[in-house]
């Protein structure tokens, strides 16, 4: 079984080779966790990177019932930083696999008590708001949440569902490398 694949390139020319190529590895995803149905692959090239090796960027995106895995890498060749995003995304995998399939203690894998997933809209019509997401929200707490944030590459911040306060969080990395909590609430 496959997953879906979609190919999406910006100021790149996508030749049927490269499109094949890149079809037939991430199709081949969920060969390594079943739980992926759908991935997409972002290959860009940036004409104003400072060094000739950081032009091409290649950002892999799964999504699957209750798993969110994200991977984004840079070289100076498209299909290059596509394996090297794609290694990367092998290792994010076996470490989630580790996580969640051999740490839960009701025996149950996060994906069986998730929501369906819900897919991510691009919208350019709006004029501040260049590109909206939605996505399922689990309930987790702050631990998970970090893991989470880890496991997507979000550097900055991890909006979550705190199940210890039934309230949604933002958790935010520090410039010292901690981590920050932020407990909104209505005035």
């Amino acid at each position: 079984m496959t997953n879906k694949v979609e190919v999406q390139v910006r100021n790149l020319g996508l030749t049927e080779k490269v499109e094949e190529y890149v079809g037939d590895k991430a199709g081949r995803l969920d060969h390594y966790l079943p739980l992926i149905e759908e991935a997409r692959v972002e290959l860009t090239h940036v004409r104003t990177a400072r060094q000739a090796s950081d032009r091409n960027v290649a950002q892999i995106t799964v999504w699957g019932k209750g798993v969110t895995l994200r991977s984004e890498e840079r070289a100076d060749e498209p299909l290059a930083a596509f394996d090297a995003a794609l290694d990367n995304l092998h290792r994010k995998i076996e470490k989630y696999k580790g996580k969640h399939y051999h740490g839960r203690g009701d025996g149950k894998s996060a994906a069986e008590v998730a929501p369906p997933a819900v897919s991510v809209e691009d919208e350019a019509d709006s004029a501040p708001i260049v590109r909206r997401k939605k996505f399922p929200v689990l309930p987790m707490d702050e631990l998970e949440a970090v893991e989470q944030m880890r496991l997507l590459g979000h550097e900055s911040f991890f909006i979550f569902y705190n199940s210890g306060t039934s309230r949604f969080n933002v958790l935010y990395r520090r410039r010292d490398g901690s981590y920050g909590l932020i407990e909104p609430e209505l005035a």
